[in-house]
């Protein structure tokens, strides 16, 4: 599990972005800002949410994806790619840098947002 620093750090990171909240989930965390969860933390690295263009980057400067291996259930044993790759080490070093990947990263997270549906009430006739 990320520490608390990690988390601070990434904060400190993300910051131009914005306000990076950071929410503790399943031995690891996720980054949010603007509503939306576009980071991944995992055994302090950051993992951002991509499609497949942002895959096609991040793949070209040598990042890959993290994954995912349940341990028990229907699932144990299989690799499930979860959409979120590894930000650049020269990011992690560089708030500029990072701020370019994360703002990719942001956007992903929006447009994969689906809008709730609103509930109509019912009309009796």
């Amino acid at each position: 599990m990320a520490s608390d620093s990690f988390h601070d750090f990434v904060k400190e990171l993300f910051a131009s972005l914005g306000p990076v909240q950071i929410k503790r989930m399943f031995g690891g965390a996720g980054g949010y800002a603007d509503g939306v969860m576009f980071l991944l933390l995992a055994d302090d690295a950051i993992y951002l949410k991509a499609d497949d263009a942002l895959k096609a980057e991040l793949r070209e400067v040598g990042c890959g994806p993290f994954v995912w291996e349940p341990q028990s259930g229907p699932r144990a044993g299989e690799k499930v790619d979860l959409g979120y790759w590894r930000l650049p080490d020269s990011a992690m070093d560089d708030p500029d840098e990072a701020a370019i990947w994360g703002r990719k990263a942001l956007a992903v997270a929006k447009a994969a947002k689906k809008p709730k549906k609103s509930v109509k009430a019912k009309v009796r006739k």
